[in-house]
């Protein structure tokens, strides 16, 4: 019998604050050295701005090659048990930073804390599917990215605030929180075991691949507005940069409490379109925003879509996957964000270099409109055994 809830089933809310609180505790940990970390680096060991982003982002490369590992291996292991071993994993790295280290082990700790990531989430993940009934699996996605999304924002708030205190307060932070996080995964029971996985197929497993290319391309407008809309906005005189992404974040995390259930109720395709289609409208708003007003309404517009848009590509992973592989399909379907990520960084710094700040959000629309597209064309889902998509 599969550890999966079924419609009829309550929610296990004690079970859902023990994994939503493990990883919000996880990632508390993880970004809690995040604003201190630079300063550090030059303070203690002279290190320059290539030296500073080598270590500061490191951890993304761990992190795009382990999650379809960690993803298989909590199939054949237990979620369970990956995603505690994620949290210690973190928290033995918060540790590290304890020791007098130079940069070269600095970096060493920083891809250990990736692998320590990636297992933490992608378990989790999957996990919390598990544990929903079918017709909320969407808003429990959405909902545990606002855990994530909290710890990451309390992190770099709490790190800032305790770096008064000096570093060591700051690395004893890092240790502490994801011990707590692993503390909170252990009290929650663990699931079923469902049938033996079959070997994962990386970031080509077929059911990952299309959704993930999709949210591939929905990043680069969430890279685009994290990198330049400052910029952008001062260069038009307008300022205030940072209360647009005040409210993006915002409306980001209110969108999935509101209606993080509507890919479960319109079908995640559908939703996925529209986000899609959402996201891009928001930026183009953002590209030629006259003033503050406006380029607020583009951030409010760009938020509802895009907060809703990984949630529904995933539900279509989910959908689409046999039940012993579905840790290793959102492992690689997770990897794509953080492909995104590395991809759209530079390029959209090449796009603003050479066309001007309005075209990097210009192009963050082109790959929103490109990811509406793919998620309109995904076809229904085709796992044996699996739920049909829900249509209105």
């Amino acid at each position: 019998m599969s550890g999966a809830a079924t419609e009829e089933q309550p929610l296990p809310r004690l079970a859902l604050v023990g994994l939503l609180g493990g990883l919000f505790a996880g990632y508390l940990g993880l970004t809690a050295v995040i604003p201190v970390l630079p300063g550090f680096l030059r303070e203690r060991h002279g290190a320059g701005d290539l030296t500073v982003g080598v270590v500061v982002t490191v951890t993304a490369v761990t992190a795009l090659l382990v999650r379809p590992v960690a993803g298989a291996l909590a199939d054949r292991y237990g979620h369970r048990t990956v995603m505690l071993t994620g949290a210690l994993v973190v928290a033995a790295g918060g540790l590290l930073y304890l020791a007098p280290l130079g940069v070269p082990a600095l970096v060493a700790v920083r891809l250990l804390l990736g692998a320590g990531e990636a297992a933490l989430f992608t378990a989790g993940a999957v996990w919390i599917v598990q544990l929903a009934p079918h017709h909320r699996r969407g808003q429990l996605i959405g909902l545990y990215g606002v855990s994530m999304w909290g710890g990451i924002s309390a992190g770099t708030f709490l790190g800032a605030t305790v770096q008064q205190a000096g570093y060591p307060a700051v690395w004893v932070l890092s240790a502490a929180a994801p011990a707590v996080g692993a503390a909170l995964v252990a009290l929650v029971p663990a699931p079923p075991r469902t049938a033996p996985a079959a070997k994962g197929g990386g970031l080509l497993l077929r059911p990952a691949l299309l959704p993930g290319v999709a949210l591939t391309f929905g990043a680069a407008g969430y890279a685009g507005l994290a990198a330049f809309v400052v910029l952008h906005l001062d260069e038009r005189g307008i300022g205030h940069g940072v209360v647009v992404l005040s409210c993006f974040s915002a409306v980001y995390a209110g969108t999935r409490l509101v209606i993080g259930h509507l890919p479960d109720r319109l079908g995640p395709r559908r939703v996925a379109t529209w986000c899609g289609v959402g996201e891009a409208v928001g930026l183009l708003v953002i590209a030629v925003a006259p003033n503050l007003p406006v380029a607020v309404a583009g951030a409010v517009v760009m938020g509802v879509g895009f907060s809703l848009l990984h949630p529904s590509l995933a539900l279509m992973v989910m959908n689409r996957t046999d039940p012993a592989r579905q840790g290793a399909a959102i492992g690689a379907y997770t990897s794509f964000w953080d492909l995104g990520l590395a991809v759209w960084g530079p390029a959209t710094g090449l796009v603003a270099a050479g066309f001007g700040y309005p075209a990097v959000f210009v192009a963050g629309a082109a790959g929103a409109i490109v990811a509406a597209a793919m998620a309109l064309r995904i076809g229904k889902p085709v796992a044996v055994g699996q739920p049909v998509e829900v249509r209105a």
